[in-house]
């Protein structure tokens, strides 16, 4: 039978410390859950406001090298200003000594004959198609003709603030001297993705001078820009940022912790939450993208027995999800009916639904695709059952977040060796959980309820994911009760 892919990353530390029933934020000196109010991200309300730069405010004096006037630079160099004017305030409560401002911003066209291009960080500009901190000067330089507006045009104006975040994140790092030059580089990326997500908490609370950004689609379309640009071959000796779902979580550890959170990831806490789970193709010629097919479906649902077992188990059909369910409604291409306890799948439709974009020419995909996103859909409406057997409401906001909460233990679960064919021949390999996690920001069907209804926040359907995959079934159902 086929193997699904499956992430490098099983464990999170979502509070810098291991996920047991849930993180807590302070509020005027008491300890408040951030899952209490499922329509709230990470303690903050979801909001459906503007995203994006904020009208009738001057342009930054900031200056870069050899920048050209252009809208690009101008967004640039206005999210630079308020990312330094953050760090003043932040730096001083978690590191030792002062925050002072990089040294140099430069700005720079990789489109450019080889002749008009300069040099930065010891390397020629020309066809230089990226953004980057150099170390050497202590400054930030971008690519305004081919990155930020590739960025731009495809996630959104805050994903390019968000990429230059990440950037100035190194910079902090190397201010706090908190990574040394012979630390791991996957240490001081993910580091700096949370220093990223520290800065889009403090946008999201209005704290900004030149940018606001709301809590459900324009998060959801930060995120998405950093599943789009996760390392996506973990052979791959460049390989070094991480996985889409490490990237999100290091994102998230910033958003929910602050900079307090950041300082905890090093080299053992990444091993910590990579955990066991395969980290590499080798041996898998289908580099885990197989056709999903009923048979296959039908060894995932011993395994869902085996793993989530109730009873009784649900009846299933393959011949269409459009099914009379009374008190219940079809959710294309898998629907579950409390009413008869029956998952019914369109079987074309979710096998398209499982197509790889991987080999696709797109290098900034909106949306990460693969057979684990058919299969993750399937593996919801079970969970659905499984709520259905806990006497638990199938309708609202908790429902949808149990479901994605229990697709993340079972997808944990399917990690794990020792299962007899009996339990399902199906496992897992790299990549699945990115799958997963795209999916869950884009349409979130894996987060959705009986009426195929979820939360507006891909940042809390991810987070209940998550959840379930590190903590297992007391904690989803405790959290979300």
């Amino acid at each position: 039978m086929p193997k699904l892919r499956a992430t490098v990353l099983v464990t999170v530390l979502l509070c810098a410390a291991a996920l047991v029933t849930g993180c807590t934020n302070l509020v005027d000196g008491r300890a408040v859950s951030v899952y209490d109010d499922p329509f709230k991200v990470a303690g903050l309300p979801t909001t459906n406001g503007p995203s994006g730069p904020r009208g009738g405010v001057p342009d930054s004096s900031l200056t870069a090298v050899n920048g050209d006037g252009s809208a690009t630079d101008a967004l640039a160099l206005n999210a630079i200003e308020d990312i330094q004017t953050y760090w003043r305030g932040a730096f001083g409560k978690e590191f030792q000594g002062e925050f002072a401002p990089v040294d140099k911003l430069i700005s720079w066209n990789a489109k450019a004959q080889r002749g008009e291009s300069l040099e930065f960080c010891k390397e020629s500009t020309f066809h230089l198609v990226n953004a980057a901190y150099c170390r050497l000067d202590n400054s930030i330089g971008w690519d305004r003709s081919v990155l930020l507006p590739t960025i731009e045009d495809t996630f959104g104006k805050m994903s390019v603030v968000m990429v230059l975040a990440h950037e100035y994140g190194h910079a902090v790092q190397a201010m706090a001297k908190i990574v040394a030059p012979r630390d791991p580089v996957i240490v001081k990326e993910q580091q700096a993705d949370c220093f990223a997500g520290a800065f889009i908490r403090n946008v999201a609370e209005g704290k900004s001078k030149h940018f606001t950004i709301n809590t459900s689609e324009g998060l959801n379309q930060v995120l998405a820009a950093t599943v789009a640009i996760r390392d996506s071959n973990p052979d791959d000796p460049e390989s070094v940022h991480g996985s889409a779902f490490e990237r999100v979580t290091a994102v998230q550890i910033g958003f929910t912790d602050g900079p307090k959170g950041c300082k905890g990831i090093d080299i053992d806490e990444i091993n910590t939450r990579r955990g066991n789970l395969p980290q590499s193709f080798n041996g898998d010629q289908g580099r885990g993208e197989y056709e999903v097919t009923k048979d296959v479906l039908v060894e995932l649902t011993k395994a869902l027995a085996f793993i989530l077992p109730i009873k009784p188990e649900p009846t299933y059909t393959y011949s269409g999800a459009k099914i009379d369910c009374r008190g219940g409604k079809p959710t294309p291409p898998v629907s579950y009916c409390p009413t008869t306890n029956t998952i019914a799948t369109d079987l074309p439709e979710l096998a398209k639904r499982g197509q790889s974009n991987a080999d696709d020419s797109d290098p900034l995909p909106i949306k990460v695709t693969g057979d684990y996103n058919a299969y993750v859909a399937f593996i919801a409406r079970y969970t659905l059952a499984v709520q259905k057997s806990h006497n638990q409401s199938l309708v609202g906001a908790k429902a949808g977040l149990r479901a994605a909460c229990l697709s993340g233990v079972v997808t944990g679960k399917l990690a794990q060796p020792g299962r007899s064919p009996a339990q399902g021949d199906i496992s897992l390999a790299a990549g699945d959980l990115d799958e997963a996690v795209s999916g869950l920001l884009s349409d979130g069907f894996a987060a959705s309820d009986a009426d195929g209804q979820t939360v507006p926040s891909g940042f809390s359907r991810v987070d209940a994911f998550r959840a379930g995959v590190l903590n297992g079934e007391n904690t989803c159902m405790s959290r979300y009760s």
